[in-house]
């Protein structure tokens, strides 16, 4: 070599090593994020059970309470056990759409709840929400909506299907 030169590489950069600390620390790194993320991740999945977990303990308890309804449908007299039910109703047949238009109303309040809570995709709630536009035109669903005899839903849907009714002209019924 001349005097006063510098080395040239031949291949590639200097080769560096690391030391067995230093590799230490690299694989604790590694795993302390692999952990971190594992959590995280775990909080997430317990997360989404909770909330599919009320979703259904709240389809549960809506599908009790429809039961009971179709019980009415089927046999009006048992309306008349609840003397609040059908003190705007006027026979067997008003009583089977007043409960019948319960019974659908309680289907859409578990769409509306499941879609609420995050657990319905969007183009299936929409899908349910224009049949229900469909269905508040009707003469026997508004009639029933506007019945001040008790319906027991989740307050924020009751005042969201006043409010569809209330937007949605009226289907007249020739004949």
């Amino acid at each position: 070599m001349l005097v006063g030169t510098q080395p040239r590489y031949r291949g590639g950069p200097p080769e560096t090593t690391m030391t067995t600390a230093e590799i230490a620390i690299v694989i604790q790194s590694i795993t302390a994020t692999s952990v971190a993320g594992s959590l995280v991740f775990a909080a997430y999945q317990f997360r989404h059970l909770r909330r599919a977990q009320h979703v259904a303990n709240f389809t549960k308890m809506v599908e009790l309470q429809m039961h009971l309804r179709e019980m009415r449908v089927h046999d009006p007299h048992l309306a008349r056990t609840y003397s609040h039910d059908v003190e705007y109703l006027a026979g067997d047949k008003d009583v089977r759409e007043y409960f019948f238009n319960l019974m659908q109303l309680s289907v859409y309040e578990i769409v509306w709840f499941s879609y609420r809570e995050g657990q319905l995709p969007e183009d299936y709630y929409r899908s349910w929400e224009k049949r229900m536009q469909a269905i508040a035109a009707e003469p026997s669903f508004r009639r029933m909506v506007s019945n001040p005899s008790m319906k027991i839903h989740h307050d924020e849907f009751q005042t969201y299907i006043q409010q569809v009714v209330k937007d949605t002209p009226p289907r007249h019924v020739s004949g």
